[in-house]
């Protein structure tokens, strides 16, 4: 399941922007971008992205790791102005940093609620707001936007982060609209459970044989799958795809 996949794509000279590069899904795709030639703006909260930038095919001369609250919005204008100077432009944001805090609506803290709109929802808002000057400017411009299968299903323990989701993909739909006559695509790639470390972690055991069951396909995704399904809709051939929502679940949202 970790082979390389055989589609590939030419992204030379491309700027790519990843929030939630150290690691899971993240890393997975700036390591797929990163092998396809763009150069890789890594952003995470952990110190650890600028080692991680610096181990990417081309390394340090090519690839950027920023330390990034994602909620900040001062900090995420200082970033794109550092992203701007260094390279002269960005062609691809990848907002995949979120969080999953659950728990019973009924018990569901205000801090909880507040926490994962900031950061799965008004995060990916500030972040395009502010990287699309930049794209329309040059009238190219891809941002792919990592929802989930919980933006279209109603899931136990997850009434914040459905609903984050779901606005989501409901906000990507809006820019997709505003910005397409200026030659930016934004669309939102919808997962299942992903082996991710965490994900493994997280489904262990009885849990995630049960999960797995609920799954027409039978098993969770790969986030090589993920990354490769981002990567064509930020590719020129995906020029057509916008304002979409694609679930990649194995068949669980359509029962």
């Amino acid at each position: 399941m970790n082979a390389s996949p055989k589609q590939t794509y030419d992204f030379s000279g491309r700027v790519v922007i990843v929030t939630g590069a150290a690691s899971g899904i993240g890393l997975a795709v700036s390591e797929l971008f990163a092998s396809y030639g763009a150069q890789v703006v890594l952003l995470d909260r952990q110190t650890e992205v600028v080692q991680v930038a610096a181990r990417l095919t081309g390394g340090i001369d090519r690839h950027l790791g920023c330390v990034l609250d994602v909620t900040d919005a001062e900090s995420i204008v200082k970033v794109v102005k550092q992203v701007m100077a260094r390279y002269g432009c960005i062609d691809v944001l990848v907002n995949n940093a979120g969080v999953a805090l659950l728990e019973a609506a009924d018990s569901l803290s205000e801090a909880a609620w507040d926490a994962t709109m900031a950061i799965n929802l008004k995060a990916p808002f500030l972040l395009a707001q502010a990287v699309a000057p930049a794209m329309r400017r040059q009238a190219y411009g891809r941002i792919v936007n990592l929802a989930s299968q919980a933006s279209v299903i109603g899931l136990e323990r997850h009434a914040a982060y459905c609903a984050s989701k779901a606005g989501l993909v409901g906000m990507s739909k809006v820019l997709a609209l505003e910005w397409a006559k200026d030659g930016v695509t934004v669309n939102a790639v919808s997962p299942t459970v992903v082996e991710t470390a965490l994900g493994k972690q997280a489904w262990a055991g009885a849990a995630g044989q049960e999960m797995r069951k609920r799954i027409p396909a039978g098993r969770f995704a790969q986030p090589q799958e993920v990354a490769s399904l981002i990567a064509y809709l930020a590719s020129e051939q995906a020029a057509m795809i916008t304002g979409e929502n694609i679930l990649i679940d194995g068949g669980y949202s359509v029962q």
